[in-house]
């Protein structure tokens, strides 16, 4: 018990050090699934089975499966590319390049066959966008940031030989920027700027079931999260005139992440093959709106709100193994998901659309020691912004030359790193 708690000490001061740099984007809405480079080879359909300690945040149910200690940290190198192409005057944008590479750190321990636990610290949400400062849009947004930093103990027991309930705690930190100029013509643009950051609390649960030698069936459920978030309105502005109509100020927002419900089907009999069937869904219907409360007035109100009336998504995956020998495997997958935003609030800050994710990846053993390496292609469908989503509400009026309608066009490279060491 010392030496589990030396390791989890050291372990601890190095996440923190791991995670100082990490900048997060890209999922459904803004979820992160890219939670290990095993999972992603095979399009994050790990609920029924395991690979690593990385089924703390997939289902923790499965944890008992691993033997002793195991410590596992990863990254997955993100690369998208992101254009628009305005319907008003035709010219074409691009978003700024960025590196984005959420990372992860997982640790479990069987303490004997019947109670495992473990420890997660990963990314579940995140937001990056960077559009240039003359672009259509950016009267409704230049840069949108989010980073949250989720620890999860989870505690696994194994009811019967065959069944395994689990559950855990998550404690989440969030940290946001919002940028976008305002459009004070014939004056030069100002830019306005929120920053702020707080913390919520949830709870998770997994079950698995072996219902014969070959057969699995997972389940997990993540709660939903209410973060309150406190900081400030800053602005830069063309005249000191328009400081009493657009001070600086203190500002909270609530905001409410989503629920989410993971389910699969897990086949182990065509031996050397292996293959899950899963699904997910998410309660984005929680998102409603994004409410800004002031404590000084903008333009003579003291509350800032975006309408966003998300829905609730579905998302299919398949991902198989290959075990070519004790040594190697090799790993596919492939997933399909919906969006959450409706066209009537689609906009830049969050240009999601309907997704397809193709993968591969390899899984090597040798001793004590893990290597995962995977790669993903994600291609998210054509979208198209046709709405009155403003490009500054505080004018009464919608500017189609500021609008940022036209067509969306994504896509992301994504490689996956993982390791771990067993003891």
């Amino acid at each position: 018990m010392e030496k589990i708690f030396k390791i989890s000490r050291w372990s601890i001061i190095f996440i923190f050090a791991f995670f100082l740099n990490v900048s997060n984007t890209y999922g459904s809405g803004f979820a992160i699934y890219t939670q290990s480079s095993s999972s992603l080879g095979q399009s994050a359909a790990t609920i029924a089975h395991t690979e690593d300690a990385s089924a703390i945040f997939f289902n923790p149910a499965l944890i008992n499966k691993l033997e002793g200690t195991q410590i596992q940290i990863g990254t997955t190198l993100m690369f998208p590319n992101r254009k628009f192409t305005s319907d008003y005057s035709g010219k074409t944008y691009k978003e700024e390049t960025d590196l984005h590479f959420p990372s992860t750190f997982y640790m479990t321990h069987k303490f004997n066959e019947k109670v495992s636990v473990g420890l997660g610290v990963f990314s579940p949400f995140g937001l990056g966008t960077k559009w240039p400062d003359d672009w259509e849009g950016r009267y409704i947004t230049t840069k949108a940031d989010m980073k949250t930093y989720n620890i999860n103990p989870v505690i696994s027991l194994q009811i019967t030989p065959d069944i395994s309930l689990a559950g855990g705690l998550n404690i989440l930190y969030l940290d946001t920027t919002l940028e976008k100029k305002l459009n004070f013509s014939p004056l030069p643009d100002g830019n306005q700027k929120f920053k702020g950051d707080g913390m919520g609390f949830g709870c998770n649960f997994g079950v698995l079931v072996d219902l014969t030698k070959d057969l699995s069936i997972g389940a997990s459920y993540r709660s939903r999260i209410k973060v309150d978030i406190d900081g400030s309105l800053t602005h830069n502005l063309p005249s000191p005139l328009l400081s009493d109509l657009f001070p600086n100020t203190n500002g909270k927002v609530q905001l409410t992440l989503p629920a989410q419900f993971h389910f699969g089907v897990f086949y182990k009999g065509l031996d050397p093959f292996t293959f899950e069937i899963a699904m997910r869904w998410e309660g984005w219907s929680s998102y409603k709106e994004l409410k800004l409360d002031l404590e000084q007035p903008i333009f003579y109100s003291n509350t800032l709100i975006t309408p966003k009336n998300w829905k609730d998504t579905y998302s299919f995956n398949v991902g198989i193994k290959y075990q070519i020998n004790e040594t190697l495997a090799l790993l596919a997958g492939y997933l399909y998901s919906g969006n959450p935003v409706p066209d009537s609030t689609f906009e830049p800050t969050i240009p999601d659309a309907n997704t397809h994710l193709l993968t591969a990846g390899i899984l090597i053993k040798k001793k004590n020691f893990n290597f995962d390496i995977s790669y993903a292609y994600q291609k998210l469908q054509n979208r198209k912004k046709n709405n009155t989503i403003d490009d500054n509400p505080l004018d009464v009026s919608f500017n189609a030359n500021y609008s940022a309608n036209g067509t969306y066009k994504s896509d992301i490279h994504m490689i996956g790193l993982s390791l771990t060491y067993k003891f």
